[in-house]
């Protein structure tokens, strides 16, 4: 019997929808756990990456906290798969990218309709945020990329199943749309 490959997955910015997509696959997933064993995921609520086979990645950078995890991560998998747009582009948390961090913060933290204690938070325990966010292939090599906001569970499905068989993942026209 063949060893089973290790698949991990985690979130950066994001709204954490690829991992609900990819819970989508239903009762698929007995199937997949027969097909692999999962490392760091919402699944075993592992923290660390060991070395794995397979990184899904979902969300794009924004903080010193998702630069430490991604860079992880890259280390530990193999192969590496930037997950929705937010990994992809930086999706939605980038749409900040055009407004200055101070000024962001000054108005989530400072002028916000009903602040009651107006200061932005300045504790060492906080990731320091970064300037822009970023989309992950700006930080480290991404092997493969899954679109979608969220990609389908079909997408997923079909994606791990090629790779899992051994085959360069090959997704129909029909299966990558935006919504």
């Amino acid at each position: 019997m063949a060893a089973k490959l290790k698949l991990a997955t985690t979130s950066l910015a994001g709204c954490f929808g690829c991992h609900m997509s990819f819970l989508d696959i239903d009762e698929r997933i007995m199937q997949l756990v027969e097909l692999v064993e999962f490392d760091r995921s919402p699944l075993t609520d592992i923290k660390n990456c060991s070395p794995c086979d397979i990184g899904l990645i979902e969300g794009g950078v924004c903080n010193a906290d998702n630069v430490h995890v991604l860079r992880e991560f890259r280390n530990n998998c193999k192969i590496l798969v930037a997950v929705g747009a937010c990994a992809i582009n930086g999706g939605l948390p980038a749409m900040r990218n055009s407004i200055p961090l101070e000024d962001c913060l000054r108005e989530s933290y400072v002028n916000c309709i009903g602040i009651e204690n107006p200061q932005i938070p300045n504790d060492p325990e906080l990731p320091l945020l970064l300037n822009q966010v970023h989309p992950i292939h700006e930080v480290v090599r991404i092997d493969y990329s899954l679109p979608g906001c969220p990609p389908s569970a079909d997408v997923f499905w079909k994606f791990l199943t090629d790779l899992i068989e051994g085959h360069e993942p090959s997704l129909n026209y029909d299966l990558v749309y935006y919504d």
